[in-house]
């Protein structure tokens, strides 16, 4: 027995190393940024015009969506385990980071070994179904936007049908269960950082509002449902607790609940986040810049992009509100552009991390920073830099259309 669970452990320890650039890629996505919507419509003028510029970049994005059109609607009930509610409606996933005890006879409960995925986490289909979904919603969005093709709109619409609003298959409302840990908890506040990704489908929702596929009525229906969910985030103990995080996970908190603010036309509450947001980066930023918790991280570098990602989200969302992230000045002097000139030399491989990275960097987790800073903050080499990393992809690249 003893024998075969410790072949088990060394089974999942392979598997982990195989895997972890499958994860990474969940995590973020260089074709998966937060939109401007000014510079998407002068870049359709651009297309009307067939600027060579941007054509190819247009036939890739195309060609992706076509694929994208035999991609069968997903749903929180193809899971094939039962969450504790013993309600499939109910989202479930795992925590990444912990893994099997191999000094208990049956491995629980968990221990934990940061930065290093347990592919356990690949037996909750929610958990890969969710991104993917709103990956794919996204995608198709942009198609439909530059395109004006219906097709690509009606089967968007059919995956956010059967994902929120279909009651035979729509996922309730709350995270309870997300990134549960066998043996310690059911759920957990850290699960949030999981619908992260409805930022970007959200995205995709408002360039759908012109198609007829999607109609008032569904638009409706799913704000009402992300209004019930802000809800639960804001009263939840899961979601108060993850308000309350002190790391990059507080920070993703506040970009996720200022999309859905913003979303469903909460502007009292968008007002407040920007102001919460504002807080956090005085109290996480150090005076390089920098941030201590995600400096401790056995991925410093990838979780020092990923908090920026997050701050970068606010920023952009912040328009929206009476608070100008990109502008705004912490009680300590500290600023969101300070952070930003602090890392953006090593994601653009000027300078070399020597912080602590067990797995090597994707260096796309940069993109929608150095995208950002060149626009915002006039950093004169920060495309040049996307366009050395990505090379001969860059020209087919999503990036040219936003």
């Amino acid at each position: 027995m003893k024998k075969g669970f410790l072949l088990v452990v060394f089974f999942y320890t392979v598997l982990n190393t195989l895997s972890a650039q499958k994860m990474e890629g969940n995590l973020s996505k260089a074709d998966v940024i937060k939109l401007d919507f000014k510079s998407l419509a002068e870049k359709k003028v651009r297309l009307k015009a067939k600027d060579p510029d941007l054509v190819v970049a247009y036939k890739k994005l195309l060609n992706d969506a076509n694929k994208l059109l035999n991609y069968d609607p997903v749903s929180v009930m193809d899971k094939k385990a039962f969450p504790p509610s013993e309600n499939k409606h109910d989202y479930m996933s795992i925590a990444p980071y912990w893994w099997l005890d191999p000094s208990k006879p049956d491995g629980v409960p968990y221990i934990q070994k940061d930065g290093q995925i347990n592919p356990e986490v690949h037996n909750f289909s929610d958990k890969e179904n969710m991104p993917s979904m709103c990956e794919n919603v996204y995608t198709l969005s942009l198609a439909y936007y530059f395109s004006d093709d219906e097709t690509y709109a009606k089967h968007a619409a059919k995956l956010l049908e059967v994902w929120f609003l279909d009651t035979a298959t729509k996922m309730n409302p709350n995270l309870n269960y997300a990134q549960a840990v066998k043996g310690v908890k059911e759920g957990r506040p850290e699960g949030l950082i999981d619908s992260r990704h409805f930022i970007y489908m959200l995205d995709g929702i408002r360039l759908l509002k012109s198609s007829k596929s999607w109609t008032h009525k569904d638009d409706a229906e799913l704000k009402q449902w992300f209004a019930q969910f802000l809800v639960w985030m804001n009263t939840s103990n899961n979601g108060t607790g993850e308000m309350n995080a002190k790391n990059n996970h507080g920070v993703w908190f506040d970009a996720q609940s200022l999309a859905v603010a913003t979303y469903v036309d909460s502007t009292d509450m968008a007002n407040k986040i920007v102001t919460r947001a504002i807080g956090r980066l005085d109290k996480q930023m150090n005076n390089d810049g920098l941030f201590p918790y995600e400096l401790a991280r056995t991925t410093s570098l990838h979780y020092s992009a990923f908090i920026l990602n997050a701050f970068n989200i606010i920023a952009i969302l912040s328009e929206k509100t009476s608070t100008n992230f990109w502008k705004a000045e912490t009680a300590s002097g500290k600023t969101y552009k300070k952070a930003l000139e602090a890392l953006v030399p090593y994601l653009s491989k000027e300078k070399e991390w020597t912080g602590k990275e067990i797995r090597p960097f994707n260096f796309q987790d940069g993109y929608p920073l150095l995208l950002k800073d060149a626009t915002k903050y006039d950093c004169t080499n920060c495309l040049d830099a996307i366009k050395k990393l990505a090379g001969e992809k860059y020209k087919d690249s999503i990036i040219n259309l936003l």
